[in-house]
């Protein structure tokens, strides 16, 4: 069976992607055996760039195919932010309490509170991009979260699709969310193509 490594260290975006995967016939690991390797710089402009630059450094550097994600929160009100900074919106890498405490500042009293989630996903394989795909999920930002569910912005996020019966992403199961979802879009796009291809695992 073909490995492939998901490229990333944030567990709610591997609990999101590995049971997406896993109908391609992957052996599918995340970098927690790779704690040597240095990380990714991601310094790019947009999601895309971000993602290639992570799937091509770890590709490098472990010698697997590798599937990198780089996602965030677009905030019209805001300009598309916090956008590729979503992580460290508030200046701390990963902290979601603190990156939704700002946001919430940010659009207190703003009237115009929609917003999207968008994914990029790269896949490497023998040290080359092979596919770039992308999702998105439009929706509108709440004045106060609402959820137990899912990380980073998702208790502040309610999708305008009619099957998300306007529930924040919190508020549902990962089956609930899957479908409806920037990451799930992306991935759907991502088996789609592979599917074309007769094989879902790397060559």
């Amino acid at each position: 069976m073909t490995q492939l490594l998901v490229a990333t260290s944030n567990r709610g975006k591997v609990k999101e992607l590995v049971p997406l995967l896993g109908e391609l016939g992957w052996e599918l690991c995340d970098l927690e055996p790779f704690g040597h390797v240095p990380e990714a710089v991601e310094d790019g402009a947009t999601f895309a760039e971000n993602a290639r630059a992570k799937a091509l450094h770890y590709a490098q550097a472990t010698g697997l195919a590798v599937l990198a994600d780089d996602s965030g929160l677009e905030v019209d009100a805001l300009n598309g932010a916090p956008g590729v900074h979503s992580a460290r919106f508030a200046g701390e890498h990963g902290n979601a309490s603190a990156n939704n405490a700002l946001l919430l500042a940010q659009l207190d009293g703003v009237s115009d509170r929609s917003a999207r989630f968008r994914c990029a996903l790269c896949l490497v394989e023998g040290g080359q991009v092979t596919l770039e795909v992308s999702g998105a999920c439009e929706g509108t930002i709440l004045s106060d979260g609402r959820g137990q569910q899912g990380f980073g912005y998702d208790p502040l996020f309610v999708p305008t699709a009619p099957g998300a019966s306007g529930a924040s992403f919190a508020e549902m199961t990962a089956a609930q969310k899957a479908p409806l979802s920037h990451r799930g879009q992306a991935v759907a796009a991502l088996v789609a193509e592979l599917s074309s291809r007769g094989t879902g695992a790397p060559s």
